[in-house]
């Protein structure tokens, strides 16, 4: 019973902290949609693979979310069109390159402020790295669920078009009588670049879309918090601890609890920071730098954008990079 009653309140803690954030990216996701001229947006965006991997990289400086609202914000860039480097680039950098988590950071190790350099900097690196892998794949729709797959726009028009009331989906009716598909990245884009659109329709589309956001993406973030709780009530943290004495065990325990505790990046510092006695530097680093980019919670948040194949890609990506780079601060600090 009190394992129980310790796992709903985990649960309710993660949602508490998770869900602000949430809405944050959603906002933004829909904000960017429907008020921000999207096309001329990825205009300016470099299309070599590592410059745009870069710029993705830093985007999360102008779009300061965590780990729980930045997926919205990459599949709204991923739908539109961008760069495939800028999208993954964004989606695994943003949660920690931005001004309210190296905020946080700087005050919880305001003893050791190279931890928050150390963060920033090995986050970049692992993200352009992953973002530049990606880019290889120019098409990205066999890495994407079905359903942002179809909202992609086409690389090659089709041969005999489809009347758009013969597909699933939401529809407006306008004022002449004609429909407006409501995620289909051609008719927003139109709106978000047509400049007679009275401002108050656009706000109202604007928060349909946050509505139908929030209801995909909020029913698999409970059910990845449910989860979180329900490892962390039933995993034995005692033989986790027990590892961090050794400069290899010590990082894989921090990247392993760092999944699992699926803390948001925004406070995860002052939780690493209660290991600084007993865990390594480089463990407190890979705790850090790996549990923004991947955790139980937002495996499900991912899984609404990728294939399970891609995410395992990105997973296993971060998690090598994420080793080798605090294995080395180990021994550098030893």
């Amino acid at each position: 019973m009190e394992k129980f009653s310790n796992g709903l309140t985990l649960f309710f803690s993660l949602l508490v902290e998770a869900i602000p954030f949430l809405l944050i990216g959603v906002a933004f996701s829909s904000l960017l949609l429907f008020f921000v001229n999207e096309r001329a947006l990825i205009k300016f965006l470099p299309k070599t693979p590592l410059l745009g991997a870069l710029a993705g990289s830093l985007m999360g400086v102008f779009f300061p979310v965590c780990e729980c609202g930045n997926v919205p914000v990459a599949r709204r860039l991923i739908l539109q069109g961008a760069p495939t480097s800028v999208s993954i680039g964004f989606l695994l950098a943003a949660p920690t390159v931005n001004p309210v988590v190296f905020w946080a950071t700087w005050i919880a190790f305001r003893d050791q402020p190279e931890m928050v350099f150390l963060r920033v900097g090995f986050t970049l690196l692992i993200a352009v790295t992953i973002a530049w892998v990606f880019s290889h794949q120019r098409d990205m729709r066999p890495l994407l669920q079905a359903s942002v797959a179809r909202q992609m726009p086409k690389l090659h028009p089709p041969v005999a078009p489809v009347n758009p009331l013969l597909r699933s989906g939401t529809f407006l009716i306008q004022a002449d009588g004609t429909t407006l598909k409501l995620d289909d990245p051609a008719a927003q884009s139109l709106l978000a670049s047509t400049p007679s659109q009275p401002m108050a329709i656009k706000l109202q589309l604007a928060i349909d879309n946050m509505v139908q956001e929030l209801k995909e993406l909020g029913a698999v973030l409970v059910m990845g918090s449910a989860i979180a709780a329900f490892v962390q009530v039933a995993a034995p943290r005692e033989w986790i601890l027990a590892l961090g004495q050794n400069f290899v065990t010590s990082i894989l325990a921090m990247m392993l609890l760092a999944a699992v505790v699926s803390i948001c990046s925004t406070v995860d510092a002052f939780f690493a920071l209660s290991f600084a006695s007993t865990f390594t530097t480089g463990s407190q680093l890979a705790f850090l730098v790996f549990g923004p980019m991947i955790d139980l919670k937002n495996i499900g948040l991912l899984l609404t954008v990728f294939k399970p194949r891609a995410i395992f890609y990105i997973f296993v990506l971060a998690a090598q990079l994420c080793f080798i780079l605090t294995l080395f601060m180990n021994f550098y600090v030893s």
